[in-house]
């Protein structure tokens, strides 16, 4: 049937199984017309009615399940797109009530960083006013009195007691300096929690602004587009957990370092207290033996000037009395004459008048007294110049004395205490 339908026979008659195509002679044939019976042609008909019916039936299924579909998915997404706006806008305000507890303790952080920086100043007030003024001052003085003579150049109270205030100076410093040392790292980790909190405040800010602007769009935007991509279009990794503790932990550290700032604003109210009242009581008494000292050495320069008066009364006192032992020896050579003389004649007498009367007993007895008293007279006029010369240099050593206490009333009472006026404690 099928070589007849394609018009191909074998011409000489054989049978097709066995041979091979190519070895055949084939004739080309048209096909016969065909015939179908009235019958086929009436079932042929009736078969096509039945799927046309079959057809549309199955088109009206589809045109309703396409209905209830297309009703379905546009309310589904309009469920979902509902949701999603109000899941952003609770999200929003869940950023925004974290932002403003940031923001909060951003205010406390910078509040506090101010105080501190008035801390600080005073700290760097405090130490420069002990380094410029009072250790210079001090030093100064001990320089000063360093100059002192004679002596005058005495380890006394003063030095002492202005041992003991640069050594309460150089304390305070030290105090005062490793408290700016914590001071400076406290401001330093307030300066690391605001970076952090600022960061987070702008990642926040941000995430605002991007979910705002999603909330805005609309299904008939311009600006949208279809990810076309093969990786997850949502590349969040984050838990919600994991995200309220770093906004949590945050806020906590921010508390926690601003708790712990305040302390040291009270650790250096108390410090500079004690500083400047212990410097206060080391310049007090160190005052107190300066004036001491200033009243001793002008009692010792008022004993001195007063014996000064009395040695120069005294000096010429002697001097009057050396010219009156000096007016009596030559008074006294007038006699010595005279009577040696006298004496000298009568001892020219010649035979029994060189007798040893009354006269002559008398002469040499003159003579004895006068060698005797003009001995005396010599003897008192040595020992006056010898007091006079102690005299005299007994003054001078008191004239030394009086000006080496000039000196030293000069450097206490004018140079030290004079610049020791200009020593401030305050409480900075």
């Amino acid at each position: 049937m099928g070589e007849e339908q394609f018009g191909v026979r074998n011409v000489i008659g054989a049978p097709v199984v066995g041979t091979r195509l190519a070895e055949q002679t084939l004739v080309c044939m048209p096909p016969r017309t065909a015939k179908f019976t009235l019958a086929e042609w009436k079932m042929s008909n009736d078969q096509r009615c039945r799927n046309s019916e079959d057809q549309q039936q199955l088109a009206d299924r589809v045109l309703g399940e396409c209905e209830r579909i297309r009703e379905e998915t546009a309310e589904r997404s309009s469920i979902m797109k509902a949701t999603s706006d109000r899941r952003m806008e609770e999200r929003i305000g869940d950023i925004e009530f974290n932002k403003k507890e940031l923001q909060l303790q951003r205010k406390e952080i910078c509040l506090e960083l101010e105080a501190l920086s008035v801390y600080k100043t005073r700290l760097q007030d405090c130490l420069s006013s002990l380094q410029t003024n009072a250790l210079t001052i001090s030093r100064k003085c001990l320089m000063l009195r360093d100059g002192r003579v004679g002596i005058d150049l005495v380890v006394d109270e003063v030095e002492h007691a202005l041992q003991r205030e640069i050594t309460t100076i150089l304390g305070g410093q030290s105090l005062l300096k490793r408290a700016l040392e914590q001071l400076n790292e406290q401001m330093r980790r307030l300066r690391s929690a605001r970076y952090l909190v600022d960061r987070d405040l702008q990642y926040k800010q941000a995430a605002i602004d991007i979910d705002k602007g999603s909330l805005s769009m609309k299904p008939t935007d311009l600006c949208l587009s279809v990810y076309e991509g093969y990786t997850s279009l949502d590349p969040a990794n984050i838990s919600a957990d994991e995200y309220n503790a770093y906004s949590g932990k945050n806020i906590q550290m921010a508390a926690r370092e601003v708790t712990s700032a305040r302390p040291i604003r009270v650790f250096i109210d108390t410090l500079l207290k004690q500083v400047i009242d212990d410097l206060l009581t080391a310049y007090h008494k160190c005052n107190h033996e300066f004036d001491e000292r200033i009243k001793e050495t002008k009692i010792a320069k008022a004993k001195l000037e007063d014996m000064h008066k009395e040695t120069t009364q005294k000096i010429v006192d002697m001097q009057n009395n050396i010219l009156e032992l000096q007016k009596a020896l030559s008074a006294k050579e007038g006699y010595i004459g005279l009577a040696h003389t006298r004496l000298g004649r009568r001892a020219q007498r010649i035979g029994a008048e060189l007798v040893k009367d009354p006269p002559g007993q008398s002469l040499y007895y003159e003579c004895e007294m006068l060698r005797h008293s003009t001995e005396q007279l010599q003897q008192m006029l040595h020992e006056a110049n010898a007091s006079l010369r102690y005299l005299l240099q007994t003054q001078i050593q008191l004239e030394e004395d009086i000006n080496v206490k000039m000196n030293t009333l000069k450097i206490d009472e004018v140079d030290c205490m004079t610049m020791r006026i200009a020593m401030d404690y305050h409480a900075y």
